[in-house]
């Protein structure tokens, strides 16, 4: 399922690398992670709970899952 999860506290290429392993990590495929717009976008079976728990485990605010 295509997730779009909005993000808070990146602010560099570093952090989109971070967010890209993390969501990997995972299991997700096909993912874009846009520091600009605060979000990253991907293909990913795994429940809200996990990603937003793998991402603030990193140091990152999840801000909302769609």
């Amino acid at each position: 399922m295509m997730k779009k999860i909005n993000i808070e506290g990146m602010g560099c290429e570093h952090c989109v690398n971070s967010v890209k392993a993390v969501l990997e990590g995972l299991g997700a495929t096909n993912i874009e992670v846009s520091l600009e717009g605060a979000y990253a976008t991907a293909e990913i079976s795994a429940s809200d709970e996990e990603i937003k728990n793998a991402i603030e485990d990193e140091g990152y605010d999840v801000t909302g899952i769609e």
